[in-house]
This record gives C-alpha cells, structure tokens and sequence, in this order.
C-alpha cells in the first residue's frame, strides 16, 4: 500500500487556494440575491397576497422538489436554447442564478417560520397604534425574526459554499474544478480530493465559529 504523498498534498494547497476567491464570490453573491428574494416571498406567504401567493407556493416546490444540478443544466444548457437572449450566459453567472433561485425557496420557509414565531401580542399592538403592515414588518416582525433565523441562514450560506462545488460541471474552474484538472494531470485523486475536502471543512468549520458568535451576540442584544 502507497503512503500518502505529502509533498504533492502541500504543495496543492497554495495551487487550489488560489481559486478559493471565486468560490468565496459565487456563494457570497449567491446569499446576497437569494436572501432579498426570500424575504420577498416569505412576504408573500405570510400575508397570503391573492394571486402572488399561488404563485410562490409554485415556485418553491419546484425550486425544493428538484436537485441543484438539474436546475444548474437547466439554467446553462437548456434555457439558451429557448431564449436567445440567453445564449451568452457563462458558467459563473449561471451557477449564481441556480444558487439563488435554489436556496431562497429553502430560506423563504425558514424565514416564513420565524416570522409566524414573533409573539402575536407585539404584532397586535402595533396593529392597535395604527402601523400598516408594511410598517410592522419593517419595525416590529422582521426585525425579530432576523435573530430567529439567522443560525438557519448561516447554515444554508455554509451548504452554499459547498454547492458551488457544482459550478465545475459547467467548466467554471473554481475550486473543485481546479481539483479535478489537477487530479487528472498528476493521476493523484486521492492526494488532490483529500487535500479539497480538508478546505472545505477549514472554510466550514471557521463558519460555524462564526456562526456562534454571531447568535452569542444576537442573544445577548435581545436580553439586554
């Protein structure tokens, strides 16, 4: 049996980080978009609004019903032959576009659910002041339900991170996709998977330290 390669293991790692940025992006742009469109659409649910709502109760079953890498194809292969517009479409902005849709229909419900969370007493008073609804998501419920979701949210944000690992299938040499062309050129798969999958567990276990913090402070704001 062959001991690891070590010295092919280390010396991979500057290599793979290098593309660490655009992995960092893709997810981070990712979050960004797809946070806005689920706060819209947990909107929605949450005040039934005619029409919009069948409409997103539709949407997230398809976007939660099917995988990430049908909607990634779809996206990148599939609609440019529909639309012409889309014809120009690259890898990147692809991967953004099926992170987005994908992971706000999940984030929608999560978001739904910590807003039905926050004490119905506070939202009936601000009703009785006179605030319209929009005024008592903005100041009252959405306020709170941030610290409600917030450790759900960090989690899909981490299980963003590693979807981006998708983005290789559509030539975006990202960091798995520099993996496997270094895999494949020095026929070290299992130095080269091993190397990516202890980056990954760096990236998601500094996250998670994160993560904690972040809900430690939100905790203690709340108390105060």
């Amino acid at each position: 049996m062959n001991l690891l390669d070590l010295d092919y293991m280390l010396g991979l790692v500057p290599v793979l980080l290098s593309y660490l940025p655009l992995t960092l992006e893709m997810a981070a742009a990712g979050m960004v978009l797809a946070l806005i469109l689920a706060c819209l659409l947990a909107v929605i649910r949450v005040l039934a609004i005619p029409g919009l709502n069948a409409a997103t109760i539709l949407f997230i079953s398809f976007f939660r019903g099917t995988p990430l890498l049908v909607q990634l194809f779809l996206f990148y292969y599939g609609l440019p032959q529909v639309f012409s517009a889309l014809t120009e479409i690259n890898g990147v902005t692809a991967t953004i576009l099926g992170l987005t849709l994908h992971f706000s229909a999940y984030m929608a419900e999560s978001i739904r659910a910590a807003i039905i969370g926050v004490d119905r007493s506070q939202t009936e008073a601000a009703l009785s002041v006179g605030m319209t609804n929009a005024q008592l998501m903005r100041r009252i419920v959405l306020p709170q339900a941030t610290r409600i979701a917030v450790p759900t949210l960090m989690n899909y944000f981490i299980d963003m991170i590693k979807a981006t690992s998708l983005a290789f299938t559509l030539g975006v040499t990202e960091l798995m996709g520099a993996t496997q062309k270094e895999a494949a050129g020095s026929f070290l798969y299992f130095e080269a998977f091993i190397t990516v999958a202890i980056i990954y567990w760096g990236i998601v276990e500094l996250l998670a330290w994160l993560q904690r913090r972040l809900e430690a402070r939100f905790n203690e704001a709340y108390q105060r």
